[in-house]
């Protein structure tokens, strides 16, 4: 098979997989010891899975839970459950007991795929039913594997449910392609390429973006265990990565941290790509000057198999403060009566492609209440200027309504990051018998900063007046993250 820009790639994960095999080259690095993977032995392997799979009694299409931290045994969990024909069900490791206990009941899975440093913990919390399965335990044979299709369900993932109950999204094999697809459309992948995963497979991000966008342009992928600021150029050496993808916690962290690459490492990178979360302008260009790396800033949703907009590459122009056009789907601005609204107007983010989610499982009103007809509710604001570009304002759910205006918190917050010395910084609302909503702040600085409260209050009140500017500052030493390395802003009013 052979990856076409123009199209959505056909076909299923079993099929891509199949083909690369034929192809030939290397799958996946490991920088941390464990032996290199080609194509070929992927597919060897997970087909041999697959078959212990459906011996086992596993049903085409039923949850099978992978409880595994970034690494080769989780890797082949993930593409076995896909090949085998059965949902691959991501448990967050992150989550917290509750949450991981919500969603293996939720998914009704009854089989999983288990780390041994997670054992205790699925012990102690998993439905009773659940069968726990490793590579090992897997009988041999010849099943026979069922018969898939791209509209089959391929991966269920749960929303990190900072604002209540956690929601399974599915995707198909088809919209789980398309997630990759436009990840190597936008990046311009080649088999050449080859990606540095950091960030968890159990999220989104880590699996669209790191793993599905190799398998569709034919390039492989570097994974570690977790970002380390300290060993992350050298891994990237070590595995001749040529792009990698983060967060912008970890791009702030890599920029203030000591550690230097080498010219010859950041002259092999192509790109760096930025998602999750808004990437402030100052710390984009900060670490743009010092590694020479340019950053793509990017933005995707896990109801959209990762990636819907994206910068394009340089020389192409690059707008910093905006994750930039559509590649491979459409973008429009809903106004509040839900109609297409003009350049410049603020609205409701929608977004339209075959990367988009098929539902939210068990819970038919949650999928209707985010779809408009073809169009996924994003819950984001912002704008698109007359070149494309999206400029993301806000969320929603996180509109600050101070005495019946609407302040955007990311206003706030690249104020603040303008500061040298602000690695983490957001500002949220607060309960307020006056205004409704008063604004306030937390941030985590340098170490032996000696900026203070009163210092980041007076320069918000300079640029922004002080009806916007917060009438707190909270210092901790690292703001609250999800899975995926994004600020829970909402979560920071209960905290303080």
């Amino acid at each position: 098979m052979i990856f076409d820009p123009t199209m959505p790639p056909a076909g299923t994960v079993r099929d891509w997989l199949d083909a690369r095999a034929e192809d030939g080259g290397t799958a996946f690095v490991f920088p941390e010891g464990d032996a290199t993977l080609s194509w070929r032995e992927v597919r060897d392997v997970v087909r041999q899975m697959a078959q212990g799979i459906v011996s086992k009694g596993a049903q085409k299409g039923e949850s099978l839970a992978i409880v595994q931290p970034n690494g080769r045994e989780g890797v082949l969990a993930l593409y076995a459950t896909l090949y085998a024909g059965c949902r691959a069900t991501m448990i967050n490791l992150a989550a917290g007991p509750s949450a991981i206990g919500y969603a293996l009941e939720h998914s009704g899975a009854r089989f999983a795929f288990v780390h041994h440093s997670q054992a205790e913990t699925i012990e102690e919390i998993a439905p009773a039913d659940l069968r726990v399965i490793t590579a090992a335990d897997l009988p041999d044979g010849d099943a026979t594997l069922p018969d898939l299709g791209p509209e089959d369900h391929a991966l269920l993932m749960y929303t990190s449910g900072t604002t209540g109950t956690p929601k399974g999204v599915v995707h198909s094999h088809a919209s789980l392609l398309a997630g990759g697809w436009t990840t190597a459309v936008a990046h311009e992948l080649t088999p050449q390429d080859r990606a540095f995963c950091v960030l968890p497979i159990y999220h989104i991000n880590g699996l669209c973006v790191t793993l599905m966008g190799p398998l569709v342009s034919g390039g492989s992928t570097a994974i570690v265990s977790r970002f380390s600021a300290r060993k992350f150029w050298d891994q990237i050496d070590h595995a001749d990565a040529t792009w990698f993808s983060v967060v912008p916690t970890i791009i702030s962290h890599l920029l203030h941290g000591k550690t230097v690459p080498a010219s010859d490492v950041t002259s092999r990178l192509r790109f760096g790509r930025s998602a999750s979360s808004a990437l402030a302008k100052e710390t984009q260009s900060a670490f743009e000057e010092r590694f020479g790396v340019p950053i793509i800033e990017t933005m995707g949703l896990t109801e959209t198999a990762a990636q819907v907009l994206s910068n394009p590459l340089p020389p192409r122009i690059r707008k910093i403060g905006s994750p930039g056009i559509a590649f491979g789907n459409d973008v429009c601005i809903l106004t509040a009566d839900l109609q297409t609204a003009p350049p410049m107007q603020e609205g409701e983010i929608a977004i339209r492609g075959p990367n988009v989610m098929v539902e939210y499982l068990h819970n038919p009103d949650a999928t209707a209440n985010t779809f408009y007809g073809d169009w996924l509710r994003t819950g984001d604001l912002g704008h698109i200027d007359e070149d494309g570009y999206v400029f993301v304002t806000g969320r929603l759910k996180e509109l600050i309504i101070k005495g019946g205006e609407n302040i955007a918190p990311r206003e706030i917050d690249e104020v603040l990051y303008s500061e040298p010395d602000i690695i983490e910084a957001a500002a949220f609302a607060r309960p307020c018998s006056s205004y409704g909503e008063r604004v306030e702040a937390a941030v985590s600085i340098k170490p032996g900063s000696a900026i203070t409260e009163a210092a980041l209050i007076d320069v918000c009140r300079k640029q922004l007046g002080d009806f916007k500017a917060p009438e707190r500052v909270y210092f901790l030493d690292e703001l609250p993250k999800g899975p995926s390395g994004k600020i829970q802003r909402l979560k920071l009013a209960e905290l303080l």
